[in-house]
């Protein structure tokens, strides 16, 4: 199949699928890529969550943190609290730095998120993006704000009502009432921004290689492996990635790593037009066509942009 057909058989899938997306897969070692609307930015969800842990680990690695230092983090820091993590504790908890980056970026935690975000603030993540020249990631809110959506506001019979809310009042200009879901006031970024910022971390020059290789670990034991692993983990080779979910946006970025050496940054980051807060088949197809642009890409093929 040419890169054109399987471009557009991509974009088949996702429309079947109510979704709309934007994908981008890049061999690490050749640069090829191949992907569709991969200059689009999304709120990003939890994937701030990784640059955070590169500015974090950045700031480690020069002397100014010291990953053993305790944090006293006390309950009752997100009003709705989440399935796992700081937010379920009841009971003040002193965690070091480096326990926190585990819980931030391996269960998405966060509350360890934004006792990191007290130590590097947005502005100041954003300035180590800057600094490391990873240019379309925009870090403007703590990772606490995701949980003041109108989904915290309804009760569990409601929630359709907040992804109806969330899919059908953005503007032309990607604009919105919900803070999180405004390109202009969330945290954003585009499959080619994460997929550069995951070659920066697996073949790091200006990153520290102490930084990479934390993140890449992070990455590695990330627990939540229902969106993208199944299509990408097997006996002959390594998934590392992030998730990134808020309302109507499911998000995964990450790399898988061959047996026989090569390897690829992959991003997917999707809307969905179906008010549901369960969508498993959605996922499925997020899977299956970041996958098959995987697969075209690694027979050799040239690169396609879609």
């Amino acid at each position: 199949m040419s890169a054109i057909a399987v471009v557009r058989n991509a974009r088949d899938l996702l429309d079947e699928a109510g979704l709309r997306g934007a994908f981008l897969v890049r061999d690490l070692d050749t640069g090829a890529e191949i992907g569709l609307d991969a200059e689009l930015s999304y709120p990003v969800a939890s994937l701030v969550k990784v640059p955070l842990a590169v500015a974090v680990l950045e700031r480690i690695a020069r002397g100014e943190l010291d990953p053993a230092t305790p944090v006293d983090v006390p309950p009752g820091r997100v009003t709705t609290p989440g399935p796992t993590g700081l937010s379920r504790f009841r009971h003040p908890a002193r965690i070091a730095v480096d326990d926190l980056l585990y819980l931030s970026t391996c269960i998405s935690d966060n509350v360890a998120a934004d006792a990191l975000f007290d130590l590097v603030p947005p502005a100041a993540v954003a300035a180590e993006l800057r600094r490391l020249r990873v240019d379309g990631i925009a870090v403007r809110h703590r990772a606490g704000d995701l949980a003041d959506t109108p989904a915290e506001r309804l009760g569990p019979d409601e929630v359709h009502l907040a992804h109806s809310l969330a899919i059908g009042a953005a503007t032309p200009g990607q604009g919105h009432p919900v803070t999180q879901l405004d390109v202009t006031r969330a945290n954003t970024g585009s499959a080619r921004a994460f997929v550069d910022l995951l070659h920066a971390l697996w073949r790091p020059s200006t990153i520290h290689e102490a930084t990479a290789a934390r993140v890449r670990a992070l990455l590695g034991d990330n627990l939540h492996r229902q969106r993208l692993a199944p299509d990408f983990t097997s006996d002959a080779s390594r998934w590392s990635s992030k998730t990134g979910t808020l309302l109507h946006l499911r998000h995964e970025v990450g790399v898988v790593e061959h047996a026989d050496g090569q390897s690829y940054a992959v991003a997917a980051l999707t809307a969905s037009r179906v008010p549901a807060a369960a969508q498993p088949a959605s996922e499925a197809t997020m899977a299956q066509v970041a996958r098959s642009l995987h697969d075209h890409l690694r027979t050799g093929t040239l690169p396609w942009w879609g």
